[in-house]
């Protein structure tokens, strides 16, 4: 038997690339590949694709972020979730609702800033008076709101459906996924990684290996001294029911950065809301965790939405449901070389991923292939794992008091 963590002497598969993980990350990063002809590709997954939490992303898509490669990363996404269906051949659910920042009177800069850069890039997005945004949102209270930003192509889509859409392309252009298969180790040699492990026994050897599991990708680069500064984050969701005749079927997703909330509908007509205080975190195990909302969390929740939406009010809610980030110390993922020669991280995502997946996938396949990002508005040392031991953390240069996870 071979030492956990060594090179097998022996293995029943081989790939050209092994990517750990099956949710959107990972399922992105495979069908990049497959698009650079790249082919020969196991996705190993140890649920079903998706399932992980991708299933429990809130969805939002928006490009309103001050980190510049994480805005042009989310401008790319969003055109592939305009054009899915010619694309990957599927709708995967996206809704174009247009999206919407509030700010109070102390980011008013923050918002101007970010706006301009933004916009450098090529994304449409500007300033929007408070009148518009009242037609936009009418049920909603705006007084304590100083300034708004407006993404008109913003909105909402569906992580698993996503993730499934990209396995499924690139399984027809012949990568394997495979499902109900769990990575417990990888295995390296003196010339670096050389394949992995499952928990059936089998390996696969492989040259280049992504690990793309989200919170559980700490456990498998830690036996090969890489330390992955990733802890895991209970966020809490509740579902409103917005009450006799109300319409919000067509109202924007609202990112509240007065309140700190984030409000979108839902297909079905409820709102959906979600928490936008990242101040105080709640750890939790992955595997274990509570998938509804507590009480404290729940009457602060009906507290800023009936402040902010009085409009509503025979408002209540109808349900409640938690999923778990994986969070970096600065909110921001690490996509790239982890020390090991051929081994590759994209983990972190700190609430993030579903919107730059597309981005992802590609700027993956870049480092594999190429060794460098082929988009020259996506800079990759931005998101190198050794930034933080250099006490160089990737922040906005306008962040938002308050809200600086935002980004």
């Amino acid at each position: 038997m071979t030492a956990p963590g060594t090179a097998p002497s022996t293995a029943s598969t081989t790939a050209d690339v092994v990517i750990v993980g099956g949710g959107i990350e990972g399922a992105a990063t495979a069908w990049a590949l497959a698009r650079r002809g790249i082919t020969d590709v196991v996705v190993c997954e140890r649920a079903t694709v998706g399932s992980g939490g991708t299933g429990k992303s809130s969805g939002v898509v928006r490009c309103h972020y001050g980190v510049s490669s994480l805005a042009a990363m989310a401008w790319k996404g969003l055109h592939l979730f305009e054009n899915a269906e010619d694309i990957l051949g599927e709708d995967i659910g996206f809704r174009r609702t247009g999206y919407v920042v509030g700010v109070g009177e102390r980011n008013v800069g923050a918002l101007h800033a970010n706006l301009r850069a933004q916009r450098a890039l090529g994304i449409e997005t500007g300033e929007i008076p408070r009148d518009e945004v009242a037609g936009l949102w009418p049920a909603a209270e705006l007084g304590d709101f100083a300034a708004f930003g407006w993404e008109p192509r913003g909105g909402y889509g569906d992580a698993h459906r996503t993730a499934q859409a990209f396995a499924a392309a690139a399984r027809r252009d012949g990568v394997h996924i495979r499902q109900g298969t769990e990575v417990t180790a990888l295995l390296t040699d003196p010339a670096g990684v050389c394949g992995v492990r499952l928990a059936s026994g089998e390996e696969i050897a492989s040259r280049s290996v992504v690990v793309a599991a989200g919170p559980w990708s700490v456990g498998l680069l830690a036996p090969l001294g890489v330390a992955l500064p990733v802890s895991v984050h209970r966020e809490q969701i509740v579902l409103i029911s917005p009450g006799p005749g109300a319409d919000v079927g067509k109202v924007p997703v609202f990112s509240d950065l007065v309140s700190l909330q984030y409000i979108r509908a839902e297909s079905g007509g409820e709102l959906l809301f979600g928490n936008s205080d990242l101040s105080t975190l709640e750890t939790a195990d992955p595997d274990r965790y509570a998938n509804h909302a507590d009480p404290g969390f729940l009457e602060t929740a009906v507290e800023k939405i009936a402040h902010r939406l009085p409009g509503l009010p025979d408002a209540a809610v109808s349900s409640t449901y938690a999923g778990c980030y994986d969070v970096t110390p600065d909110f921001n993922p690490v996509i790239g070389p982890t020390g090991v020669d051929g081994l590759l991280v994209a983990a972190g995502f700190s609430g993030h991923g579903f919107k730059i997946s597309p981005a992802v996938g590609d700027l993956v396949a870049d480092l594999l292939l190429d060794g460098h990002s082929n988009d020259p508005a996506v800079h990759a040392t931005d998101f190198r794992l050794t930034r933080f031991a250099e006490g160089s953390p990737l922040t906005s240069p306008h962040p938002y008091a308050g809200a600086g996870e935002m980004r």
